[in-house]
C-alpha cells in the first residue's frame, strides 16, 4: 500500500492513502469514477442516489470488475443512497448487502437514517451519515454512524435550503466540538466547497478528519456527467450557481421541502426565480422545455450540478491526478509549507 501523505484515524480506519472520500453523486459517480478513486487511495462511494436497482447494480458491478485483482481498492469501495428514497424502495440496498467483498461503507443522506443504519450495522457495514444542521447530529449518532459528513450549503446538488442551512466554515468546527464532547470516536468529514488542497487542509484545521469531495471529482474524465456539461462548468466562477427547488420541479423529483438543489444559474433557472410556486402549480410546459434542453445538451435549459467551488475548477483531468494534487498540496500546507496553487 502506498504510504499516506496525511495519516489519521479516517485513513487508518478505511485503509486509505488520502483523507478523501468520493461523494456518491447520483448519475455521475459510476463504476469508472469510483474505481479510479479507490485506486488513488480514496474512500469511493458509488452514487446509488435514488435507489434505482438496475443503475446501482450496473455501476457497482462495473467498479468491482475494474478493481479486479486490486484488493486494496476493492476494500475502499462503498455506496451512497438518499434515505427518504430507500424508505420507499430498498431493493438496491438489499442487492448491495449480498455483494462480496461487502461494501467498505454506506452513506445515508437526507432523511432519518435510523432504520437503514440498523440494517447496515447488523451486516457489520460502517454507516456514514451526511447532515446539514446541528439538530440532525444526535439522531445520526444514535443511529450508529461511524462517520459524520458535515455538508455546507456551498455544496453542489442537494443540500439544506439557504434559510436553514449552514456554511461549511462554521458548521465543521461546531460539529467537531460537539463530537469531542459527546462521541469522540466518531470520524468527521467536511463537504461543500472543497476542491483543492487548500480546502482539504482548511477542513482538517477546523477539526475534520478529511473531506467528501463532489464537484471537483465530477469534473474528471471518469465522471458520467456529459462532456459538454463539464466543459460548460469550466467557464463558470463561484458566482454562477444558485440553490433552489427549480430543477427538482423540472425533473419531477418530489423532494422534502427542507432540501433543495444547487446548480449553475442558467437561463431556465433565472426564468423561474421568484415564480417557484407558479412553476410548481403548472410545470408541464417548463418540464418539456427542460427535457428538450437535456436531449440537445443545451445547458441554457438543462442543469449542470456543481457547487460554489466551480470557480476553482480549471481543467478536466483524471480522478487520480486530482486526488494526488489535492493530497500533496494539503500535506504541504498542513506541514507548514506553501500551497502549490
Amino acid at each position: 500500500m502506498q504510504q499516506p501523505l496525511i495519516n489519521n484515524r479516517f485513513v487508518e480506519r478505511f485503509n486509505l492513502s488520502t483523507p478523501i472520500a468520493l461523494a456518491p453523486m447520483a448519475l455521475a459517480t459510476g463504476g469508472e469514477l469510483a474505481a479510479a478513486c479507490a485506486r488513488a487511495g480514496a474512500l469511493s462511494l458509488v452514487g446509488g442516489g435514488y435507489g434505482d436497482l438496475d443503475w446501482t447494480r450496473r455501476e457497482y458491478s462495473d467498479a468491482i470488475n475494474r478493481l479486479e485483482g486490486n484488493q486494496e481498492g476493492l476494500l475502499r469501495l462503498g455506496c451512497g443512497f438518499i434515505s427518504w428514497k430507500l424508505a420507499e424502495d430498498q431493493s438496491a440496498l438489499d442487492w448491495l448487502l449480498d455483494q462480496q467483498p461487502k461494501p467498505a461503507a454506506v452513506m445515508l443522506s437526507f432523511g432519518d437514517p435510523t432504520a437503514i443504519a440498523k440494517i447496515l450495522s447488523d451486516h457489520q457495514i460502517p454507516v456514514i451519515c451526511q447532515i446539514q444542521t446541528m439538530a440532525q447530529l444526535p439522531q445520526a449518532i444514535d443511529a450508529g454512524a461511524t462517520v459524520i459528513v458535515a455538508q455546507g450549503t456551498e455544496a453542489g446538488g442537494h443540500g439544506m435550503n439557504e434559510l436553514d442551512g449552514r456554511s461549511t466554515f462554521t458548521f465543521v468546527p461546531e460539529i467537531a466540538d460537539w463530537l469531542a464532547a459527546h462521541s469522540p470516536q466518531t470520524i468527521l468529514l467536511a463537504a461543500g466547497g472543497i476542491a483543492d488542497g487548500r480546502g482539504l487542509a482548511a477542513a482538517m484545521t477546523l477539526g475534520a478528519d478529511g473531506a467528501l469531495i463532489g464537484s471537483r471529482l465530477w469534473a474528471t474524465t471518469q465522471s458520467l456527467a456529459p462532456a459538454r456539461a463539464k466543459s460548460s462548468a469550466l467557464q463558470a466562477n463561484g458566482d454562477a450557481t444558485a440553490r433552489s427547488s427549480i430543477f427538482d420541479i423540472l425533473r419531477s423529483k418530489n423532494w422534502p421541502k427542507q432540501f433543495d438543489f444547487r446548480a449553475i444559474r442558467n437561463q431556465i433557472h433565472r426564468e423561474w426565480e421568484g415564480r417557484i410556486e407558479e412553476l410548481r402549480a403548472n410545470p408541464k410546459a417548463a418540464i418539456e422545455d427542460y427535457l428538450g434542453g437535456v436531449g440537445q445538451e443545451d445547458y441554457d435549459r438543462a442543469h449542470i450540478t456543481v457547487g460554489q467551488d466551480v470557480g476553482l475548477i480549471n481543467d478536466i483531468s483524471s480522478a487520480e491526478d486530482v486526488i494526488d494534487h489535492i493530497s500533496r498540496d494539503a500535506a504541504r500546507l498542513l506541514s507548514g509549507g506553501v500551497s502549490g496553487k
